[in-house]
Parts: structure tokens; C-alpha cells; sequence
């Protein structure tokens, strides 16, 4: 790769990188995903399916150096173009103490490390946008002098970017910070895109309630009639001159992502007799309004805290819960995307991701810094097999080697012949049960 191609793809490690949305936004943008870090081997593999020329590197970023990176993903002392990420923060300063020495923020001090040991060109960090108010603004204000102090500039004010203002049909606020290494020209955050609605995201997509192998399996043969130029995009039924992503193999007559959820027949009219754009008062869950934005796709619990599963908005047309592939339309997913096979783990992998089109945005604005104009590669990725799809919290651990797992397990009471055990036992629930 010559350096001084002004159409060369730039490269990208993604260091919180679950299911990859943001790592998607990137390759959109012209990146090349050299590598990922995710610590959850769920997510993991599954980010592997979808990016079979990234490197997935299933760790803890707290036990990783920059060094261990480089040669995990072999990249030798090659310049990186970019580092991203969104690390987990939950404490903050108490009098006289650093956020950042707090030990709940232990993954925001190893980003920054990380980054100071990789030094690459640009660097992008995103988090909550309650990272920018009240006395949560000192710890941001840590985050941007540390990097300061590193040899970076950060371009201020920072942002926060609504995704529903960058062509994601979402409501979804989140905090960017975008750096440059000194002597890198600074990017610019991105502005504005026509809002799109969910009905020119989810329109096309025939009712799971249909199909009864969907009680079974997440995926079936369907034809699809894309109508709206957002879904026939994220389809590949209309040429998308901003994507400079690699062309995936796929078949668009499998429909994914779409396991049926059982509701009682109450709910269902509780469902149906509730007006779109309000919320069903037993539930709590919004019913979509066709003609806006979706609210903001939660992940849930995980299995620490007991594997509960985000309120999952309710269809506008249909009395019943959205699928996954119906939210991964609402996060600018394309549908060759891949998701667990699991209705848990497909909605934590979406809601505890940067919606792809926003990153996109994002991405770009660096390679515009850059000065380049990378162009789209004419060869297919295969993705990934079923099984990565399909495996349990063991499996995965056994795919990467793993002595156990870093992901908590949940906590469940043993039952013998009716009566609770005295002693809890511990296993991990992939699938819980549905509201």
C-alpha cells in the first residue's frame, strides 16, 4: 500500500467494537477494519462473521497493548489512519480525585492508552450525551486533556449528533469526540441529512407472524419489494455512491434477523387498540408512528444484571413487538448484515451499537481530512458461517480459547423436584423469556 495514493483505503482498529456498527460506518466511509477488540466472544464472533478481513481480537482492552495489536493484526510498525471506540464510563470525580483514576472508568483510561501506544493519525471517541452535562462535563474535560497531553487536538466544541439527522430512522443522541495527531489536519463534524421515517425503513418487510418457521429459527425465504430508496439501498437494489464498502455475499431472498416474539392474545389487543406515537400503558412500550422516527433502540441488561430484555417498540401496523431485522432497519443496518440468532443477543448487538449511517458520517469527514478518495472495492467478503450465529455463551468461549468467560454469568435458583436448593447455581441464559 502506497502511503502517498491519494485513492488508497485507510485503516481503522475498532476497540469497543461489538457487533460493529461503527466499524460498518467506517469500511462505509473508505476504512479498511484492520482489527477489532470486543471482550464479549458473542459479539466477537459475530463481528467476525460480518468482517472476515478484520482481525477479531477477543480481549479486554485493560489486558492488551498497543503492541499486542499490531501484532495480533500483523500489522508491523505500519501508520494507522485511525483508532475508535466507545468505552463504558460510570464514575465520576469525587473532591480531589480524577475521573479518570477512578477505577469504574478503567476502560475510558485504557482507550486513551491504547491510543497514546498506537498513535494513530485520527482518533474517534463516542458516549453517552450525559457525558456533556452538569458535573459529568469535568470527566469529558479529562478525557480531552488527556489526549491533549498525548499529542493530540481535538476539534471543539465537541458534538452531540442526533442519528436522525444524519439519515438514520431514529431518534438516538450521542456524544462524538474527533481528534487529529499533531501535524494532521483536524476534521470537521459532519452536517446534516434528510430525515427518513420508519415507514420507508420497515415498509417492505413482510410479517414475521407469517412465516411459522419463525417460531424456530430466526431466517426464512421471503420476497421483498423495496419501495423507498432507503430500504432498496440497504438492500443493494440501488446504487449507494457514498457506501465504499466491500460487496458481501448474500442471499437477498433469506430473510434474517426476524424470530417471531409470543404474545398473549390480551397483549395483542392492548397492541392493536393503541394509537401510533403513543406509549400502551400496561407495557410501556411505544407503538411506532409510520410517518416519524423511531425512539431510541435499547440494548438491556446483560447477564450480570440479570438478562432483561430493552422495551422493544411496538409495530406500527402489526400488534406485536419489532423484530431484529425490523430494528436493524431503524439503525441504517444493510440486510446482508448478520445479527445473533437469539432475539437477546440480535437486540443488545443493535442497541448497544452507532448506527451505521452515522458513523458513516462521521468517517468520512477524516477521509475528507486526509485529502483522499478511496473508491469502492469490486471484491465480494463470503461471510461468516451459521454456527457463529448460533453459539451459546460456551461455545463462544471455546472459539477464542477463552479459560472462562469475562462476560458474568446470571444467577438462577436450582430447582430439585419442586423445592429451591439451598446453593444458587450459575449458568449462563442466552434466551430469556419474552414479555
Amino acid at each position: 500500500m502506497n502511503p502517498q495514493d491519494p485513492h488508497r483505503r485507510p485503516t481503522v482498529i475498532d476497540l469497543f467494537a461489538g457487533a460493529g456498527g461503527l466499524s460498518l460506518g467506517f469500511e462505509q466511509a473508505g476504512f479498511d477494519v484492520v482489527a477489532s477488540v470486543e471482550v464479549d466472544p458473542i459479539h466477537a464472533a459475530v463481528h467476525h462473521a460480518n468482517f472476515p478481513g478484520s482481525t477479531a481480537i477477543c480481549r479486554s482492552v485493560v489486558d492488551l497493548s498497543g503492541q499486542q495489536i499490531r501484532a495480533l493484526a500483523g500489522l508491523g510498525d505500519q501508520d494507522i489512519d485511525a483508532v475508535c471506540g466507545g468505552a463504558p464510563c460510570q464514575g465520576f470525580s469525587t473532591i480531589g480525585k480524577r475521573a479518570l483514576d477512578d477505577p469504574r472508568n478503567g476502560l475510558v483510561h485504557h482507550f486513551c492508552r491504547l491510543v497514546d501506544e498506537l498513535r494513530p493519525k485520527y482518533v474517534v471517541f463516542e458516549n453517552v450525551r450525559g457525558l456533556t452535562m452538569g458535573a459529568h462535563k469535568a470527566f469529558l474535560n479529562e478525557i480531552i486533556e488527556t489526549l491533549s497531553a498525548t499529542g493530540y487536538s481535538v476539534q471543539l466544541p465537541y458534538r452531540v449528533l442526533n442519528a436522525a439527522d444524519h439519515g438514520v430512522p431514529q431518534d438516538r443522541k450521542r456524544l462524538f469526540l474527533m481528534a487529529a495527531r499533531r501535524g494532521q489536519t483536524l476534521p470537521v463534524y459532519p452536517v446534516g441529512a434528510p430525515r427518513v421515517t420508519v415507514q420507508a425503513a420497515i415498509a417492505d418487510l413482510p410479517d414475521a407472524d407469517r412465516f411459522d418457521e419463525l417460531l424456530q429459527s430466526d431466517h426464512v425465504l421471503a420476497v421483498l419489494g423495496s419501495r423507498s430508496g432507503y430500504a432498496k439501498k440497504l438492500r443493494n437494489e440501488m446504487a449507494d455512491p457514498t457506501d465504499l464498502s466491500y460487496p458481501r455475499g448474500w442471499n437477498p431472498r433469506l430473510l434474517t434477523a426476524s424470530a417471531r416474539t409470543s404474545h398473549t392474545a390480551l397483549s395483542r389487543e392492548r397492541f392493536r387498540a393503541t394509537a401510533c406515537g403513543s406509549t400502551e400503558p400496561v407495557s410501556r412500550f411505544l407503538k411506532l408512528d409510520p410517518d416519524g422516527v423511531c425512539n431510541t433502540l435499547r440494548a438491556g441488561t446483560d447477564s450480570a444484571r440479570g438478562a432483561f430484555t430493552s422495551p422493544r417498540p411496538i409495530h406500527p401496523h402489526w400488534p406485536r413487538v419489532i423484530t431484529v431485522r425490523e430494528a436493524a432497519r431503524l439503525h441504517s443496518y444493510p440486510d446482508w448484515f448478520r445479527f445473533h440468532a437469539t432475539k437477546w443477543h440480535g437486540f443488545r448487538q443493535i442497541g448497544n451499537s452507532v448506527p451505521p449511517l452515522l458513523g458513516r458520517a462521521v468517517a468520512s469527514q477524516i477521509v475528507v481530512a486526509m485529502g483522499l478518495t478511496p473508491v469502492k472495492p469490486t471484491r465480494e467478503l463470503a461471510l461468516g458461517g451459521e454456527a457463529a450465529l448460533n453459539y451459546t455463551m460456551a461455545d463462544a468461549v471455546r472459539r477464542y480459547g477463552l479459560a472462562i468467560s469475562p462476560i458474568a454469568g446470571r444467577i438462577r435458583p436450582a430447582i430439585d423436584a419442586g423445592v429451591a436448593a439451598a446453593q444458587p447455581r450459575f449458568e449462563f441464559e442466552d434466551v430469556p423469556a419474552d414479555v
